[in-house]
C-alpha cells in the first residue's frame, strides 16, 4: 500500500489549532485527535487477522532513488508469514550528498551516491507538437512572466507580491509554491493533479505555461508511448497521483525477492508463530534541495548553487515501532 506521507501523523478526529491545549489552554487530545491515530487503529485492525502479520512502513523518496522528481510518500508491506522486509538505501544524492567515508551513513564505507535526476534530464530533449496543457490565466502569467527560473513569489517587487497574493502575503509559512518557475537544474517538485494553481504553480523553466501532460509522464518515468484517457483534468489527476514508477518498480523488486525467499523456505512462519512489532522505518524522505530565505533576507536562486543550497542531511536512516 502507497500513500502521502502525511498519512502516519494524520488523527482520525481533527481539532482546530486554535482550540488545541498549546494555543488555548484547551482540554488535552483525546486518543482519537493524537498525531497517528489513524494509522495506529490500521495497525489494531491488522493484528487481529492472525499472530503471524508483520507489517513494514518505509518513509521514502522517489528523488533519492533516480526519479527526476522530489515526492515524498510512505510506503507498506505487509505480509502473514512474519517477516521483515527492508527497502533499499538511497542511490542517489544532492550536491551536499555523503561521499565515501562519511561515518553518519552507517553503511559500507564504499557508498558514494549518483547525483539527483534533474527536471533537464526528464524533459529536457522533449519537444511536443501539439502539447495537451492546462495553463495559465493571462492573470497568473502576466506575474509569471516577471519571476526568474529557479524562484518564486518572493522574486517579485512586494507590492507585487501583496496585489498578486492578497491575504496569503500575511500568512506564515514557506508558500514556496506560490508563483513558482522550475529550474532546469534541480529535480521537479513534487507533480500536483493541477499545475496552474498560483499558490502550487508548475511552470516551465524557460516557457510561461504550465508542464503538460506528456511533461508530467515524463517526471513519474511513464514511457513515452503510455496513453492516459479521459478530459484534460482527468489526465492530470491520474499522472498526479500516480505512483512514481521508480518507487513502485523498487517495491515490486522486494515483494518479489522476499516471496522467493519465503518460497524456498517452504513458507514457514518465522518466530515460532509469534508476531514482530509493526515498524516503520524512515529513510531521508525530506528533501529540501534551495533556501528560499535567510537572515531575513531573500535568497536569490542561481545556477551554482552557493548560499541556495542546503547542508548534508543528517539522518539516512531511522527505524522506530508502529503503535498500536
Amino acid at each position: 500500500m502507497e500513500n502521502v506521507r502525511g498519512l502516519l501523523s494524520a488523527a482520525l478526529k481533527h481539532r482546530a489549532i486554535a482550540k488545541r491545549p498549546s494555543h488555548a489552554g484547551g482540554e488535552e487530545l483525546s486518543e482519537e485527535e493524537q498525531p497517528g491515530s489513524v494509522v495506529n487503529l490500521f495497525c489494531q485492525d491488522l493484528k487481529k487477522i492472525e499472530a503471524t502479520y508483520h507489517l513494514d512502513c518505509f518513509e521514502v523518496n522517489s528523488v533519492n532513488y533516480g526519479a527526476p522528481q522530489i515526492r515524498e510518500r510512505a510506503i507498506f508491506i505487509g505480509n502473514r508469514f512474519n517477516a521483515k522486509v527492508d527497502f533499499p538505501n538511497p542511490t542517489h544524492g544532492g550536491e551536499n550528498a555523503p561521499a565515501e567515508g562519511d561515518s553518519w551513513l552507517a553503511l559500507s564505507d564504499k557508498v558514494i551516491l549518483k547525483p539527483w535526476a534533474t527536471l533537464r534530464d526528464a524533459i529536457g530533449n522533449l519537444h511536443e507538437e501539439n502539447p495537451e496543457i492546462l495553463d495559465f490565466s493571462p492573470r497568473k502569467k502576466s506575474f509569471l512572466e516577471m519571476v526568474p527560473a529557479g524562484t518564486n513569489w518572493r522574486s517579485l517587487p512586494v507590492e507585487v507580491q501583496k496585489e498578486s497574493m492578497g491575504m496569503a502575503w500575511f500568512a506564515k509559512g514557506g508558500r514556496s509554491g506560490w508563483w513558482r518557475r522550475l529550474t532546469f537544474d534541480l529535480p521537479c517538485p513534487t507533480l500536483v493533479t493541477l499545475p496552474n494553481h498560483a499558490s502550487t504553480s508548475l511552470c516551465h523553466s524557460t516557457e510561461t505555461r504550465a508542464l503538460s501532460i506528456r511533461e508530467y509522464a515524463r517526471v513519474q518515468e511513464f514511457p513515452d508511448d503510455w496513453e492516459f484517457c479521459g478530459k484534460l483534468i482527468e489526465k492530470y489527476c491520474q499522472v498526479g497521483n500516480a505512483v512514481p514508477v521508480r518507487i513502485a518498480k523498487i517495491a515490486g523488486e522486494i515483494i518479489a525477492s522476499k516471496l522467493t525467499e519465503l518460497e524456498k523456505k517452504k513458507w514457514k512462519v518465522g518466530l515460532n508463530g509469534h508476531a514482530s512489532n509493526f515498524r516503520k522505518v524512515y529513510i531521508q524522505s525530506h528533501i529540501r534541495t534551495r533556501r528560499w530565505f535567510k537572515d531575513g533576507e531573500i535568497v536569490v536562486w542561481d545556477e551554482d548553487g552557493g548560499s541556495s543550497r542546503y547542508g548534508k542531511p543528517k539522518t539516512l536512516r531511522k527505524t522506530s515501532a508502529l503503535h498500536s
